[in-house]
């Protein structure tokens, strides 16, 4: 949760707006000057689409919308157009992101800093319209940068910062921000919209440099480069996946001077962890009927953490390892599956304990796989999960992966 804080700027003011978290990434569009923005129709994402060409219409985005004739075309529009030095939008969901794969794929090794949005939801067959992660994880060993909210506050100020992060000359990476559908694509909640000066004053323009794609700037793009020159261009990657960090961090530092709200940690957030004994680790919109259940429990006597994942790439893996180390038993939930992973375990729980085999504090990790296909994670989900992390620091053994709320 952002923390207010006394911004530098004083006038103009931010004015308060009812709307979803697909509108709030839609309204970031507006207020980033987004150039190009493409658009195909798949539920949950369709709803950014479909305010983006309100905005359009009224005349309050003046921008070139493009409605492609498929996923991947909309996305191959924009990765040219930002090769040509245009800010782009573009988003899908399921398997729509996953027909745009072949798009996907070559985006970051083309250095395009193009901010897209995942509507969470459920991989075909058989077909579910409700969230899980599975969709925005696919590409994360490709050189995405990958950030979950929780709320259309947050979807919104993330946009801000993915475009100031991405287009830094330091990254020229892509970045998608994964929003729950259902959950927090299409409910409604109170945002604090900024001024554009504000925006202005944090987002400076595009500028690709000597990168760009122009007839008076020839330069080759997509090169055929085998095994002469490709391990050197994925080298190049990963330390611009490293430097993120450091954007991403200067980032956040900044968003808090200029708009008053301050995120604390950029990469994960920490709730009631400063006595706990045992912690719940997740991404995305779980975390309300989490905190919901920790309130409970922490009535009862019972010391139960919660820590929210926002950035998964890049993973920061040491600093989130110090922190689980302090804890007698960690348990992770994830709103993914990964068939055939080790312990059987969601991505998410494989990357955590993947992070804590060097760590010097080990505390053991509990797996759970919970909430697919839009599945609601309720309270007592959440308290059954607690229980047997206390269990488990109690020094009783527990299985190491545990489906929560299936029918038998």
């Amino acid at each position: 949760m952002a923390q207010a804080v006394e911004k530098v700027a004083t006038s103009p003011k931010e004015h308060d707006a009812l709307i979803s978290g697909s509108e709030a990434i839609a309204v970031a569009c507006k207020l980033a000057d987004v150039d190009v923005i493409t658009a195909y129709p798949i539920r949950p994402y369709d709803t950014v689409m479909q305010y983006v060409a309100k905005l359009v219409s009224n005349g309050e985005l003046d921008c070139e919308y493009i409605v492609a004739e498929s996923e991947h075309s909309q996305f191959e529009i924009v990765k040219h157009a930002s090769a040509a030095g245009a800010r782009v939008f573009c988003g899908s969901s399921g398997v729509g992101w996953m027909y745009a794969f072949e798009a996907l794929t070559v985006t970051p090794a083309l250095r395009i800093p193009m901010v897209a949005m995942v509507g969470n939801r459920a991989l075909d067959d058989p077909g579910a319209f409700g969230v899980e992660h599975n969709d925005a994880l696919a590409v994360r060993d490709l050189g995405w940068q990958l950030v979950w909210v929780d709320n259309a506050q947050e979807a919104l100020d993330t946009a801000l910062i993915a475009y100031r992060v991405a287009e830094d000359r330091r990254v020229f990476l892509p970045c998608a921000i994964a929003c729950d559908g259902a959950f927090l694509t299409h409910s409604q909640s109170q945002v604090k919209i900024p001024p554009q000066e504000w925006v202005k004053r944090f987002l400076p323009p595009y500028n690709r440099g000597d990168l760009l794609l122009h007839p008076d700037n020839p330069i080759t793009v997509a090169p055929q480069v085998n095994e002469d020159w490709l391990m050197e261009i994925r080298k190049h990657n990963d330390e611009a996946m490293k430097r993120s960090k450091t954007v991403i961090r200067e980032a956040y530092a900044e968003f808090a001077k200029i708009f008053g709200r301050d995120y604390g940690n950029p990469f994960f957030e920490e709730y009631q962890t400063q006595d706990a004994d045992v912690v719940l680790v997740g991404m995305g919109t779980l975390s309300m009927p989490v905190k919901v259940a920790i309130r409970r429990m922490r009535a009862e006597g019972k010391k139960v953490g919660f820590v929210r994942i926002r950035w998964f790439r890049p993973f920061v893996a040491e600093e989130l390892a110090a922190t689980l180390g302090r804890f007698k038993a960690v348990g992770i939930i994830d709103r993914d599956f990964s068939f055939g992973s080790p312990y059987t375990s969601g991505v998410l729980a494989t990357e955590v304990r993947a992070a804590l085999y060097p760590a010097e504090k080990r505390p053991p990790v509990l797996a759970f796989i919970c909430g697919l296909g839009g599945r609601e994670v309720t309270v007592p989900d959440v308290q059954r999960m607690s229980e047997m992390l206390l269990r488990a620091a109690a020094g009783e053994r527990q299985p190491l992966t545990t489906w929560v709320g299936i029918r038998e």
